[in-house]
């Protein structure tokens, strides 16, 4: 496996977010050692579905984020002669055009060939033990900077001797009422010369939403040091008292993912390069190492691991009030600042950027007929889907 060079931004957006976060003035940075690389994320799972593989490329520090690579062929084949056709759905997005499980015991070999005519191959990857979340908790907690909220926890257990390193992703999905929604909304008629405003009857929908938050940083924890092989009271998430997503009632999904020591490491070390701190370090490591390499053309480059695991999940619910019975809800994600715009209604109307609340009986002199909030604040929709999921209990 050919060692790469880091010297360019790739694989973790929070990576820009430390780095701007920490900065007490705007700066301008351009990195003049660009190199450009293929970045590969595949991870096969022991699940029945159409697996996922994500390809993009290396993106300097000042772009936008990352194009994802279109046109590429994608396969996996199995040390038993099978073989798995992927699909592109979207770019740099491909799918598997069968359902598959990863079976325990068989190794796997990812190939790619993008439209340029590189190749790349994986090392043979197979699932390293079998491990389950016996339990999945919520608790109000303060973390380490003192912040309250809820914490979310789990307890697992390898159910091999094989399971010490595991990865976890989740995801979080939460009811949003719009405080200031009403029955009855403004509208425009354009028929008339000049338009004119009018009422019309508002949609349920736009009352109650569901939003949904993915993680988006690598968490991983190991048993490897410990003398039973269990994971004890982990957090895998937390999320601050005033956060508005706690306000009425919340679900988490944790997904855990058991894998090989080498996968283990590689999380490791690309969760090191995030660290905002290492961007000017003279210690920052040089090159990241992956199980995948180029065919042939040993000066092209590519980061990425294609990994093989087995899987178990958990979900759990709760409200707001379930750990702050009587206490004040989190404030909402705008002020809802109400108003009455005179001049200029017709427009904040016609691009649906205020929300009806009341008439204007006299609480703002000399200003329009009308008392509005913001969008956001009557319109639920503007944060999440109106549509309840499938996994949803109340």
């Amino acid at each position: 496996m050919r060692r790469t060079s880091i010297t360019y931004r790739c694989l973790l957006p929070v990576f820009t977010g430390c780095l701007l976060s920490s900065c007490i003035e705007p700066f301008e940075v351009t990195f003049r050692d660009f190199e450009s690389a293929l970045v590969i994320d595949a991870t096969l799972t022991n699940e029945l579905k159409q697996q996922k593989i994500l390809i993009s490329r290396t993106y300097r520090f000042e772009d936008e984020g990352a194009a994802g690579v279109s046109g590429a062929t994608v396969q996996v084949v199995s040390e038993d002669g099978s073989r798995y056709d992927f699909t592109e759905t979207d770019s740099g997005t491909y799918v598997s055009s069968e359902v598959f499980a990863a079976q325990t015991n068989v190794g796997y070999t990812l190939l790619v060939g993008t439209k340029d005519g590189q190749e790349y191959t994986s090392d043979i990857a197979r699932t390293s033990g079998t491990s389950k979340i016996d339990s999945l908790y919520a608790q109000r907690v303060s973390n380490d900077f003192g912040e309250e909220g809820m914490g979310m926890f789990l307890n697992a257990s390898n159910l091999d001797s094989d399971t010490n390193f595991y990865r976890y992703e989740y995801e979080e999905t939460y009811k949003i009422i719009a405080p200031e929604w009403n029955p009855v909304e403004l509208d425009v008629d354009e028929e008339i010369d000049p338009p004119g405003i009018f009422f019309t009857t508002r949609s349920l929908g736009e009352r109650v939403c569901y939003g949904s938050n993915s993680s988006n940083k690598i968490i991983l924890a190991s048993t490897e040091n410990l003398n039973e092989g269990r994971i004890s009271n982990f957090m895998v998430h937390f999320v601050d008292r005033n956060n508005y997503i706690l306000s009425h009632r919340y679900s988490i999904l944790v997904r855990q993912y058991s894998q090989s020591t080498r996968a283990h490491d590689f999380y490791e070390t690309l969760n090191n390069f995030s660290n905002s701190e290492s961007l000017f370090s003279e210690t920052q490591p040089g090159f990241l190492e992956g199980n995948i390499s180029p065919i042939g053309n040993q000066d092209e480059k590519v980061l990425g691991y294609f990994n093989v695991v087995n899987v178990d999940e958990k979900r759990i619910f709760f409200n707001y009030e379930d750990f702050f019975p009587g206490e004040r809800l989190p404030p909402y994600v705008d002020p809802c600042r109400e108003g009455a715009p005179g001049i200029g209604l017709i427009d904040l109307v016609r691009w649906d950027l205020v929300k009806y609340v009341r008439d204007n009986e006299g609480e703002f002199p000399g200003a329009g007929p009308y008392v509005t909030v913001p969008e956001v604040c009557g319109d639920c929709t503007v944060l999440g889907s109106s549509e309840i999921p499938e996994f949803w209990i109340d």
